[in-house]
């Protein structure tokens, strides 16, 4: 498997634009990056754009921030919950104990939550979507933002 990573990222940061992946400023590694795409084929996907229209129209639905605590404190989409991802597979059950919850998960850019995702699906959660762009994405679209 590290291999396959380690290839994989090579192959990665040889990309047209790969140094441009960025979360919350921070520039991504070729491992870091590689990981996340050798899980996204196996993690449902959605955008800011969704979200945003879901809560337009009144939709209920989990949305569920698992940057870290000083990320969320300095802002986060109106409607979130709270759920780091350093503890979200230690309290996931604790908050929703139906495994059929329908959650969506965000990060600073969507990675992040792409491995959060991966680890609720193993646990048995069936209704987990990693939110693509995540907080970024989303006040770069110039919607509210809750503090």
């Amino acid at each position: 498997l590290m291999a396959g990573l380690r290839h994989d990222a090579l192959t990665m940061s040889k990309m047209s634009g790969i140094n441009q992946h960025k979360e919350q400023g921070m520039q991504h590694n070729p491992r870091f990056l590689a990981l996340v795409e050798a899980i996204r084929p196996r993690v449902k996907e959605t955008d800011v754009h969704q979200i945003k229209r879901w809560q337009d129209e009144g939709r209920a639905f989990h949305l569920v921030d698992v940057r870290e605590e000083s990320e969320w404190a300095r802002g986060h989409l109106p409607g979130a919950e709270y759920l780091g991802r350093g503890v979200i597979e230690r309290d996931i059950e604790t908050r929703y104990p139906a495994p059929d919850t329908e959650l969506y998960l965000y990060c600073g850019g969507g990675f992040r939550s792409i491995l959060v995702a991966e680890n609720l699906q193993k646990m048995g959660y069936s209704r987990v979507v990693s939110v693509d762009g995540g907080f970024r994405g989303w006040s770069e679209a110039g919607y509210p933002v809750e503090s």
